[in-house]
């Protein structure tokens, strides 16, 4: 027991803090969000409450002992065939008897009665697979096109290919955005940022257009009072919800729209019901909280003791705060709706246990680095 507890004091006590503090934080609105639901539906208040700790909490905190004792280097070892293994789940959702829908995304994989997202496993398998890449290119190799940038879009191309496939493209865009955040901090040359931002927007502007749902999401985004009682009913009752929260909130446990007004509550809609609940000054807080979690990882990265080290730390931190951002962008109208979770707020097992497995990782990376 001694040892378990110097382990923790040689690493990022702060970030370790901060993660039990959202931990904790996350099942109390998440049990306050989905008391109504949850009763609708399974005739249980406190069912999403209880999914969550035996299905994402319990495995997830046993997942981040695991990863925060065993040394991160180990994963550069066997970092392609992470990835490859989680590109064979991804192909899986494709399979009938295995692959289950939810929604209009083909993005999950049933086995034995248990649901898992492989996109959640991509996301962390992938910044492995680049971070062990370009740390053993070198920059020289790094700043080269046929070394370096053209290896480097076949291999994220792929990812995105799946990722339209299923579709998700919220996920996609974070896997996206992640992979050129790691790969610019390893080295690559500036006047790239602007040629792979233009293919990005290319590509994107291509998704809208070639599906009617997402040209009508990218339009209310534009003009969320459009149709409030249609496509932009999501939207407008979001902004409702946060609105009316006013400063300091309505009070726990005391919000309207989780009455079946508000889509997704326990989802990608939580933050609006935390606003609601808890008002604009708490919520500024939680948004500090992930500003505070970038610059613990980021300062992480500064002081890892190997490339791999700082590419893994950047990219896994970049990471959770681009996922935080873009669920809470969509929700205040700043981005257009994705259905991304809000990390270790949201319910879903899948994307918490990823979540507190790459905390680990992250915390491990700390403990062995140069300047304890």
């Amino acid at each position: 027991m001694g040892k378990l507890f110097k382990g923790f004091k040689n690493t990022d006590i702060a970030l370790l803090v901060l993660v039990g503090v959202l931990l904790f934080f996350g099942l109390i609105i998440l049990s306050s969000a989905s008391g109504p639901v949850a009763y609708q539906k399974f005739g249980d208040s406190y069912y999403y409450v209880k999914h969550q700790i035996a299905y994402g909490l319990l495995p997830g905190l046993f997942l981040f002992f695991v990863c925060f004792f065993v040394d991160y280097r180990f994963w550069k070892k066997y970092a392609l065939a992470s990835l490859a293994v989680s590109v064979v789940l991804l192909l899986a959702v494709f399979i009938p008897g295995i692959g289950a829908k939810y929604g209009s995304a083909q993005s999950w994989v049933t086995v034995l009665g248990y649901s898992f997202q492989p996109a959640e496993l991509v996301k962390v398998t992938f910044i492995f697979y680049l971070a062990a890449w370009l740390a053993s290119r070198g920059e020289r190799k790094i700043k080269d096109f046929a070394s370096g940038l053209l290896p480097f879009l076949v291999s994220l191309g792929a990812i995105m290919l799946l990722m339209i496939l299923q579709p998700d493209i919220g996920t996609m865009s974070i896997i996206a955005a992640t992979a050129f955040i790691v790969y610019f901090t390893a080295g690559a040359r500036l006047h790239w940022l602007g040629l792979l931002g233009g293919v990005g927007a290319g590509v994107f502007m291509l998704l809208i257009k070639t599906a009617p749902y997402r040209a009508a999401r990218f339009m209310t985004f534009l003009h969320p009072e459009l149709d409030p009682q249609g496509i932009g009913y999501h939207i407008n009752q979001a902004l409702l919800a946060i609105g009316s929260g006013g400063f300091f909130g309505l009070g726990l446990g005391h919000s309207r729209q989780k009455f079946q007004y508000l889509p997704e509550v326990t989802g990608d809609s939580i933050f609006a019901i935390m606003a609601e609940e808890l008002g604009f000054l708490f919520a500024c807080l939680f948004v500090l909280a992930f500003l505070f979690l970038l610059i613990r990882g980021l300062k992480i990265a500064l002081a890892a003791s190997d490339d791999f080290g700082k590419l893994l730390a950047v990219g896994l931190t970049s990471w959770i705060v681009i996922q935080a951002f873009i669920n809470i962008g969509s929700m205040v109208g700043i981005v257009p709706m994705t259905g991304v979770p809000l990390p270790f707020i949201s319910a879903g097992g899948s994307s918490l246990m990823v979540s507190l497995a790459s905390m680990g990782i992250l915390l491990n990376i700390a403990k062995n680095s140069k300047q304890k």
